[in-house]
């Protein structure tokens, strides 16, 4: 079938030139433009599409369009028909369903190429529909929700000490960071440069570990710190000890912990009965983020420890102790800004879907 001819009026031919320089308009308006463009000189279709890059269809699409259009048929795409539409939205929900309720059997999670196999389509389309449902089936977050029977009233009480904590009193965060490895990379880590980051070698040599005791003042932001070999109740009792040296004897001390045993042991509570302005406030079950100090030990390691090269537990040690002493002279208070009851709600909906899978049997 022979191209269409095409003859363009003044006004077009300064509509389309300026469709083409503009740096306003869509790209592919442009382009339709350039193609009109091109068929008006007198160029053929395969070599319109040569020039351009694109494919021949497309230029024998937008030359007829312009033929029986003019410039308006140019501008906009055609709405697709109806059966197109039904026909995208229910692969799309074919896809999202078995992406979401089916396994293959070879793994544990679907990638494009496999889920588009399983149900005889393209992987483009499962791409598509992949990120419009924002479903990242290569991705998994841990999490774990709290069985403790007094969770409501835990998670009460220790948000309640860092959003009003009490008047002539300190709230400390406190918990350890055990087995803080003194590793040495068996070979000198490369410097990062423009197109490259730095690199560590995969491989280590152990030369220990140590403990981190640390105590977060949530209203200062400073960190009272000491390493030990161990974390038993013994070194607990020397932590409080220092804690009960270093706090102003005229202060109230609160102390968010966990539910590790050390903490609970009769030689610690002993201790406590004889130091009545210690108190102790434990966090619920498996819920290590409620506590602050967790987010300080985050940026201990991030910042100092993971990338680090240590040939001693001397070493780590020192700079761990470096890492608490840079912090305190310029630390800023950690803000709470969850409130109890949006937490409780969050997890009482987080139990009411689990328990739903499990009834429905998804769950196992």
């Amino acid at each position: 079938m022979r191209a269409p001819q095409i003859v363009l009026l003044a006004e077009e031919q300064v509509q389309l030139e300026r469709w083409v320089k503009s740096r306003t308009v869509e790209v592919r308006l442009a382009q339709r433009a350039e193609i009109v463009l091109l068929a008006a000189g007198g160029m053929l279709n395969k070599d319109i599409a040569k020039r351009l890059e694109i494919n021949p269809n497309t230029v024998v699409r937008w030359r007829g369009r312009f033929f029986r259009e003019r410039c308006i048929g140019i501008q906009k795409d055609r709405p697709r028909n109806n059966t197109s539409k039904a026909r995208s939205v229910e692969w799309a929900q074919r896809i999202v369903a078995a992406t979401t309720q089916t396994k293959p059997s070879n793994a544990t999670h679907w990638s494009v190429r496999s889920m588009a196999e399983h149900l005889g389509t393209s992987k483009n389309r499962v791409q598509r529909v992949w990120k419009a449902a924002g479903l990242k089936p290569h991705l998994v977050r841990t999490f774990k929700i709290s069985n403790d029977p007094n969770f409501s009233e835990k998670v009460v009480d220790v948000v309640g000490l860092y959003t009003n904590p009490p008047e002539n009193a300190v709230v400390l965060c406190v918990d350890e960071k055990s087995q803080i490895q003194a590793l040495d990379r068996t070979q000198k880590s490369l410097p990062m440069y423009k197109g490259r980051g730095g690199t560590l070698t995969h491989d280590y040599k152990r030369n220990g570990t140590t403990t981190l005791f640390a105590a977060l003042n949530v209203l200062e932001g400073t960190v009272i710190g000491t390493c030990m070999a161990q974390h038993r109740h013994q070194e607990w009792l020397k932590f409080l000890k220092k804690l009960d040296a270093e706090i102003p004897a005229e202060k109230q001390a609160h102390l968010v912990v966990d539910n590790y045993a050390t903490h609970k042991h009769p030689k610690v509570l002993a201790w406590m009965k004889r130091h009545p302005r210690f108190h102790l406030h434990f966090t619920p079950t498996s819920s290590s983020w409620l506590n602050l100090v967790e987010r300080w030990f985050r940026e201990l390691t991030d910042k100092r420890i993971r990338r680090g090269s240590f040939r001693s537990v001397r070493e780590v040690i020192e700079a761990v102790m470096d890492f608490v002493d840079q912090h305190n002279q310029d630390a800023q208070p950690y803000l709470w800004t969850a409130q109890a009851q949006n937490i409780i709600a969050k997890v009482r909906r987080a139990r009411a879907t689990l328990e739903k899978l499990k009834q429905d049997g998804t769950l196992h």
